[in-house]
């Protein structure tokens, strides 16, 4: 399975803004916390490469903090949802119908409550926990891996060559790698792509509306309405966690596109 060119460039971009974050957080010589009243709303300089805020405290280390914690939560989310989803997908499929029914009742619920409703939920029991939003957006997305992994499994279980390797004896796993996965898994690196995206844009905007990841921590949708007030008079803060999240979604969609 080849990628192609613009998903190349998708996973380039996402690179280039790990890097900046791994390099931001290591070697930045301020801390994110770090306050200077006397060099608030500073233009980007020598000394910070990306100004400073409305408390003086460095941008560059901010963001690079802000790009880690997006990126932790996107890559948590997209490897949780995309292993269960895909685990009662197949579970669904090969466990009778009983399993199938419990599983689709359990799935018909959780599509009855819109996904940014039970976010909101979570984040209001335990604002500003950062295990609880990627517990409540892990638990929306994973619905999206079920309902095509199990879509799909339903074709490959009834195959020829499938029940073929059934008659001769081969155990369930091998007919998982053999005949399910290569089947399967365009669609699940697909959904993991723009899980991820989902999952940065949902932080963001609960950040934007201040029941998210909670203050000294900086995180993209936080600093986007923090920095707001001063847009005319530093535009350039205001741009920059907004340019990043832009950045992070459209790589991941590109990432998403379809392979060779």
């Amino acid at each position: 399975m080849k990628m192609t060119r613009l998903q190349w460039s998708g996973l380039t971009i996402l690179l280039g803004l790990m890097t900046f974050s791994l390099l931001g957080i290591l070697f930045s010589p301020h801390s994110m916390s770090e306050q200077n009243l006397d060099a608030i709303l500073e233009a980007p300089s020598a000394t910070n490469l990306l100004g400073t805020d409305h408390f003086g405290r460095s941008m560059l280390t901010r963001m690079a903090h802000a790009v880690g914690l997006s990126f932790a939560l996107s890559l948590l989310c997209m490897l949780t949802s995309s292993l269960v989803g895909t685990a009662f997908g197949v579970w669904a499929v090969w466990g009778g119908k009983k399993v199938d029914n419990v599983l689709g009742i359990v799935v018909n619920i959780l599509l009855a409550l819109p996904g940014l409703v039970v976010v909101l939920l979570f984040a209001a029991i335990a604002p500003g926990s950062f295990w609880v939003l990627y517990l409540a957006i892990s638990l929306v997305q994973w619905v999206e891996y079920f309902r095509v992994v199990r879509a799909v499994t339903q074709g490959v279980i009834q195959s020829p060559a499938r029940q073929s390797s059934q008659m001769m004896g081969f155990g369930h796993w091998y007919q998982f790698k053999r005949h399910i996965w290569p089947a399967i898994s365009p669609s699940v690196f697909t959904l993991a792509a723009f899980g991820g995206a989902n999952a940065i844009l949902t932080m963001a905007s609960l950040g934007f509306v201040y029941v998210g990841i909670q203050p000294p921590l900086a995180e993209l949708g936080l600093m986007t309405v923090e920095l707001f007030p001063y847009y005319s008079d530093a535009p350039w803060l205001l741009a920059q966690p907004l340019v990043v999240i832009a950045l992070m979604v459209f790589a991941f969609h590109l990432l998403a596109g379809k392979r060779a």
